[in-house]
């Protein structure tokens, strides 16, 4: 494994940063975060037209760049410095990736190019709380997580005039209010033999509702879905491994996910740091105690930390290291490490850190929001250690 950055991945991280550090301040945060779509429709079109970012790991015969995981990652990791808004992480890192997997060539051929040029944005839909098992992040993709197959969940029937029709609701999707095309987990074959498949819903479609939900986290725009008998069509070909490429899938936007949390914490930390600086009490700054410094490297320890280990990862990914399966352990660390840099930046702020108004928190909804959508940071150890076989046979001394 070679660990330097090529001159290439060094121009996305230096080309995004300086886009974002124009474009994506607090307050454009915040008013971008008020619009309908819960994103800068401005600055979505800017980094999809002008900087390739839903296309940067898509194959170049898809209107893509070719680029790996990795180079997915380092982009992430920018935006999450600066928690700025948009559909990259659902429409890049969790819905292409499926169409690629499973898709039919008719399917890849109409919509990846799309995807890659920014004109169309995609959300993956996955009923109740089951996003991070069906990701296999938090436990064995067993496919029950999309519903009971009698009630509950989303389920799929034959049309008449033929294709499928959905009926159900799924609640707290990304991007899922305003995505153009939504790519629903469902279940078919009623319960006795009940299947998990995929089906692609085009927006607008009649029976389809969609509503924005009030989220913790309001960088990351999530929405419920309603479908009413929907007409739906399949991705991929019966008999398609869905909860195989779901788990791949699952592994690397955990990859992607850690990079992007890393770079929050950064940044939460820098903030923290210059803060510290500037502020005075009993006549001298209190970055200069020694128990401040203490706590500020522990942080910067977390911090770096998981930054090896989400780079590890990303590389895992981008590299197609078969059998790494290092993105949920990769993003419990980074999801820590935001989380106690987010701490220690409310705390070291003093009173304006518990302020709305200072940015502070919104890093803290972050770390916990993504716990939330993803997996609790426990659950993703434990399972990473399950798979792992780490305790198998271990003798605990007492």
């Amino acid at each position: 494994m070679d660990a330097r950055f090529t001159a290439e991945q060094d121009e996305i991280r230096r080309t995004l940063r300086e886009l974002l550090l124009k474009r994506c301040g607090p307050e454009e945060v915040r008013s971008a975060v008020r619009t309908g779509a819960g994103h800068d429709a401005g600055l979505w079109e800017t980094l999809a037209q002008q900087l390739g970012l839903p296309g940067l790991a898509l194959p170049t015969a898809y209107g893509g760049v070719g680029c790996s995981f990795a180079d997915l990652a380092l982009a992430c990791e920018e935006s999450g410095r600066v928690l700025a808004p948009s559909p990259l992480l659902a429409t890049a890192a969790l819905a292409a990736p499926l169409i690629l997997a499973l898709g039919t060539d008719a399917q890849r051929a109409g919509l990846l190019p799309r995807i890659a040029a920014g004109e169309l944005t995609a959300a993956l839909a996955v009923p109740g709380a089951g996003l991070p098992t069906a990701l296999g992040l938090v436990g064995d993709n067993g496919g029950d997580w999309a519903g009971g197959g009698r009630a509950g969940g989303v389920q799929a029937r034959p049309g008449e005039e033929g294709g499928w029709r959905l009926y159900g609701e799924v609640e707290r999707v990304l991007d899922g209010h305003s995505a153009g095309l939504l790519l629903v987990a469902a279940h078919t074959g009623g319960f006795a033999r009940a299947r998990t498949r995929i089906f692609l819903v085009t927006e607008g479609a009649q029976g389809l509702v969609r509503m924005r939900q009030t989220s913790l986290d309001e960088t990351r725009a999530q929405g419920r879905v309603q479908l009413r008998q929907v007409r739906a069509e399949l991705l991929g070909e019966e008999g398609g491994d869905v909860l195989g490429a779901l788990a791949s899938v699952g592994d690397t936007a955990a990859a992607v996910l850690a990079v992007e949390a890393v770079g929050a914490a950064d940044r939460a930390l820098e903030r923290t740091v210059a803060h510290v600086r500037q502020r005075e009490q009993f006549g001298r700054a209190i970055g200069s105690f020694q128990a401040v410094k203490h706590r500020l490297a522990d942080v910067y320890v977390r911090v770096q930390a998981a930054r090896s280990a989400a780079y590890y990862a990303a590389w895992a990914a981008g590299a197609g290291a078969g059998g790494e399966r290092v993105g949920g352990l990769a993003l419990a660390q980074g999801l820590e490490a935001l989380s106690t840099a987010a701490a220690e930046a409310i705390q070291l702020h003093g009173g304006i850190g518990f302020t709305w108004e200072h940015e502070a928190q919104l890093y803290f909804k972050r770390a916990a929001g993504d716990e939330l959508l993803f997996g609790p940071v426990h659950r993703l150890r434990a399972y990473a250690a399950d798979a792992a076989r780490l305790f198998d046979g271990a003798e605990v001394a007492v």
